[in-house]
């Protein structure tokens, strides 16, 4: 019997362990091949649109497209050594991955009802390992950190690096979903190449113990995402001959973000791209080139040009980011402390299946609150770039966009999973995000 004809048992009904998938998100297969081909444009455009010597709106709208392309075609745009490097980051840190120790978490049950994957949580040792190497090299090199020149200076070749490399995994994970039983996913389950490659036909792609949907999600695009920022930072301090106020802010902001996010990393086994969506292009493309080559806009921008601003305004920068993050971790601790039973005094409602959904508290005030506080991060990087262009704010645009569509999706998601339970819950809480408003 092959994993499309076994079965499964879910709430008490017989079902297919691998059910077809009939509902298309992202709009099927144009939307996918739409995504698949605009987004790594959109990384090259970014570099295109904000230089030197202009990064505004009205840049954009009257910039010499032909010069531009010319520039980036004659860098080159794909450079075998940088790949090489880009390959070693990548190995090196599966490596660590792999070696490294840290506490061992399971997931959650998988769709066969039994099965629950095992994670190794060694982001703190990683992060710790990485740390030593590049203060070791500061000390080493009297500042002048040739690791990090290298990354300025080919910024945009390991961008394309990041994105072959997507390519790459994305099919690799695709085609061996073929050559073993293996439990798929929902939603990458249509039998249209195009689109399950895109969306992820496999659930949860391994090999050995190395997960490498988990792996992708929380190591090498986040970790460079910070690596790249300090190559801003850096690149300004060899300049300018110091780190500007702004710099510092957006750096340390968004390095605590990441260094947070894999202190924190029990919280990731559990998000819906860990357990619901399958590992294609989308999350390989998205952890891989997205995040660290468009989350790092607000740090390279920052790095061409002089921006400066009162202490006064600085500080509520910071205080509008401590906010969102006690918002965002405090409401992520509140769910994990109920599902574990370490919140008593929380109130929840429950099917007569044994689901509960929580009422009261943080979740009582929105079904996804934890997202405010994400968003209002977001804020708070790119107010951190000043007021002289709007064009390091399409950030916080496209992250307010891509959580209201997340939110979308799990409300999508849970009206099947939870059906009348979900629907007590929707009028117990009626705000999606932000309370009272939205």
């Amino acid at each position: 019997m092959t994993a499309k004809e076994k079965t499964t048992v879910i709430d008490g009904e017989t079902q297919p362990l691998n059910p077809k998938t009939t509902e298309l998100d992202f709009f099927g297969v144009p939307g996918a091949t739409f995504i698949t081909l605009t987004l790594p444009l959109f990384v090259y455009f970014l570099q295109i649109g904000c230089t030197p010597e202009s990064c505004t709106v009205a840049g954009v709208l009257n910039i010499d497209w032909s010069a531009q392309i010319a520039r980036l075609q004659a860098l080159p745009l794909f450079d075998l050594q940088v790949f090489g490097v880009y390959l070693a980051w990548f190995f090196s840190l599966a490596a660590c991955d792999l070696i490294l120790p840290g506490p061992v978490a399971e997931g959650v049950v998988l769709r066969d009802g039994k099965t629950r994957l095992k994670y190794n949580l060694n982001g703190k040792t990683v992060m710790s390992t990485l740390a030593v190497l590049l203060v070791a090299r500061w000390f080493q090199t009297g500042g002048a950190m040739p690791e990090l020149v290298y990354c300025y200076d080919h910024y945009v070749q390991i961008a394309t690096s990041a994105i072959v490399w997507s390519f790459i995994v994305a099919t690799y994970v695709y085609v061996a979903s073929f050559t073993h039983d293996c439990i798929l996913s929902v939603g990458g389950n249509s039998g249209n190449p195009i689109f399950d490659w895109f969306i992820g036909r496999e659930l949860n792609p391994r090999i050995g113990s190395f997960d490498i949907k988990y792996f992708c999600e929380m190591r090498p695009g986040l970790l460079l995402w910070g690596v790249l920022n300090l190559a801003m930072a850096h690149h300004e301090y060899l300049t300018k001959g110091h780190v500007s106020l702004p710099m510092a802010l957006v750096v340390l902001m968004e390095i605590y973000y990441v260094v947070e996010g894999n202190w924190e990393e029990y919280g990731a086994i559990h998000m819906m791209d860990i357990t619901t969506d399958g590992f294609g292009f989308m999350l390989a493309f998205g952890d891989l080139a997205w995040v660290p080559f468009v989350y790092t806009v607000q740090a390279r921008y920052l790095s061409t040009r002089t921006i400066e601003y009162p202490l006064w305004y600085a500080g509520l920068i910071v205080t509008l980011f401590a906010t969102g993050y006690y918002i965002f971790r405090a409401s992520n601790n509140e769910k994990n402390d109920f599902k574990h039973g370490k919140a008593p005094h929380l109130k929840y409602i429950e099917n007569d299946k044994g689901n509960k959904l929580i009422v009261s508290g943080w979740w009582g005030a929105a079904r996804h609150v934890n997202y405010l506080g994400d968003w209002l991060i977001s804020w708070a990087w790119c107010l951190a770039t000043g007021y002289e262009s709007i064009f390091p704010y399409f950030f916080v645009a496209y992250f307010g966009v891509l959580l209201v569509h997340r939110e979308m999706r799990d409300d999508h998601k849970c009206a099947l999973k939870y059906k009348e339970l979900w629907v007590q819950y929707k009028k117990a809480v009626p705000s999606a995000i932000i309370p009272g408003v939205y």
